[in-house]
């Protein structure tokens, strides 16, 4: 099912504009790692800060409520741009296990940070000045770190071919 629609979108005119622009692609790819970049220091900065290895001196919600807006900016230009790869190229993705665990890990990056604000974060008064956030806290940054370190790692890693020998499926 996901195979015929990845094969679908290959065929449409807007799919093979794309891929077939001199500079179209480029500039997704160049804006879509840019944003990445910003998305993922910003994440860095919070989650250093949640686990007590960073800006300790500095409340949590105070840089909560600083870096949010440009986190929130950051994942929806690269989500944007990072669809219109896919939507681009999309039979160059479909047999990548690079690619698919790479959303599988972002998908639990997405939950983490959910759980993390719907419920620990909701007790921030308690804890927003601590050197050393309460044991939650401090386990969501350290998920959310590993997490989206295997996220830009396995991104990286969907550029090399040989991984196709892994899938099982012929394209």
């Amino acid at each position: 099912m996901i195979r015929d629609l990845f094969l679908w979108i290959d065929a449409l005119e807007s799919s093979i504009a794309i891929r077939e622009s001199d500079y179209g692609y480029a500039i997704l790819l160049t804006v879509h790692v840019l944003t990445i970049v910003m998305f993922a220091g910003l994440i860095l900065m919070m989650d250093l800060r949640l686990i007590g290895w960073g800006n300790v001196k500095t409340p949590v919600s105070q840089i909560q409520g600083r870096l949010f807006p440009w986190q929130m900016f950051a994942m929806g230009a690269s989500a944007i741009t990072g669809v219109l790869l896919v939507y681009a190229q999309p039979l160059r993705y479909w047999p990548k296990i690079f690619f698919w665990a790479k959303m599988v890990l972002m998908a639990l990056a997405g939950l983490n940070a959910l759980v993390f604000h719907f419920t620990t974060y909701k007790s921030v008064d308690k804890w927003d000045t601590a050197s050393v956030p309460p044991p939650a806290a401090r386990r969501a940054g350290l998920v959310g770190l590993v997490l989206w370190a295997g996220v830009l790692i396995l991104g990286r890693l969907t550029a090399y071919n040989w991984i196709d020998t892994w899938w099982p499926w012929p394209i």
